[in-house]
């Protein structure tokens, strides 16, 4: 439980006591409109279910160069799709680091090295012997070939993973769509970030059935504590500036991962926070953070003062990533339904267990 919303995007499940009506009431529980009254918040504010531990693993790295946690996480996100659940469990690091290349090198390593232990085994043999033996076949339509499966388990330990910049992905999508090659139903735009088809564009045209790595998105649809990207410029008036991050694409369930370089700096991390506070997508490294202008609203989350404190009492260079496990699981086993590799998945509109 945490008082933040790393994400920002306010899609967070908000934590309440199920309290008994005073005595002499009916008995039932409060309404909760009640429930979310001052006066009976339980933790005194209001307090969310985890979307990531990134925040408190930027605390705990400050005294070791390399810390990670694995443990669930929950989106309010109302997507009914074959890629999204409400809980998940996700794998979390942070490092000291200068560099992003340092940060996918390591997810790089540790998915290979992951793949290469099962390789080993007799996993990949028994997940078929296994779905032979439950498989229907409306359930084969959605799920890899056993034939390929091996080929996809390759692909992810041989050769070189592709880099390209959201730049040069928003280049060759939009230049897909310009000369008709691809029939896109949404239209990419650089401030509207990669959507499911745009990212499997990438996937088979860059990637051809390996991962992609695709760096330096924008900063106007990146969380407020991104480092801005090294070799951003003003040169170009019409793109915002980009931070250094990247998300790991696989084929078809595309986002697996995605991590970034963390604003270490004080007085940039505070004009991030004001502009974004402001509605604004940029803001230039100023004096002390005028908190009464930061948004006060729930799905904002406004305890930040620890975090801050990170920066203000000293602080290094440092980035991180998350990752998905069981959007990962779903590509290792082919299946295409990450709620066929969860025992009892919840997700929008459904919660049965």
């Amino acid at each position: 439980m945490t008082s933040s919303d790393c994400e920002g995007a306010g899609e967070v499940f908000s934590v309440g006591a199920r309290t008994k009506a005073p005595s002499g009431g009916s008995g039932q529980a409060l309404e909760d409109s009640q429930l979310r009254s001052e006066k009976d918040v339980f933790f005194r504010r209001p307090t969310f279910l985890t979307v990531s531990a990134q925040l408190h693993l930027e605390a705990y790295m400050q005294e070791h160069p390399k810390v990670w946690t694995f443990a669930p996480t929950f989106r309010a996100e109302r997507s009914d799709t074959p890629r999204h659940v409400s809980e998940f469990w996700m794998l979390e690091a942070e490092m000291r680091t200068h560099t992003l290349e340092e940060i996918t090198a390591l997810v790089e390593d540790m998915v290979r090295a992951l793949v290469r232990g099962l390789d080993k085994s007799s996993f990949i043999e028994e997940l078929i012997i296994a779905r032979r033996s439950w498989e229907t076949p409306k359930a084969s339509e959605s799920a890899v070939e056993r034939e390929s499966l091996k080929a996809r388990w390759d692909n992810l330990t041989e050769g070189s993973w592709p880099r390209v910049t959201y730049a040069h992905a928003m280049e060759l999508i939009q230049k897909s769509a310009k000369f008709g090659a691809s029939d896109f139903l949404h239209k990419p735009e650089w401030e509207s970030g990669l959507q499911l088809e745009h990212e499997r564009f990438i996937t088979a045209t860059v990637g051809q059935g390996k991962p992609v790595f695709v760096t330096d998105y924008p900063q106007a649809i990146k969380p407020f504590y991104m480092l801005p990207s090294a070799a951003a410029t003003s040169q170009d008036a019409t793109r915002s500036t980009t931070v250094a991050c990247f998300d790991l694409l696989l084929p078809e369930v595309c986002e697996v991962a995605g991590g970034s370089l963390r604003e270490h700096r004080l007085q940039h991390l505070t004009a991030s926070m004001q502009s974004r506070s402001s509605g604004h997508a940029t803001g230039a490294p100023g004096a002390e953070l005028d908190r009464e202008n930061l948004p006060k609203s729930p799905e904002a989350g406004d305890n930040l003062d620890w975090y801050m404190d990170l920066r203000r009492f000293g602080s290094v260079p440092h980035g991180g990533f998350g990752f998905g496990f069981d959007r990962f699981l779903c590509y290792l086993t082919g299946l295409g339904n990450i709620k066929d590799v969860i025992p009892w998945p919840r997700s929008y509109g459904r919660c049965d267990s």
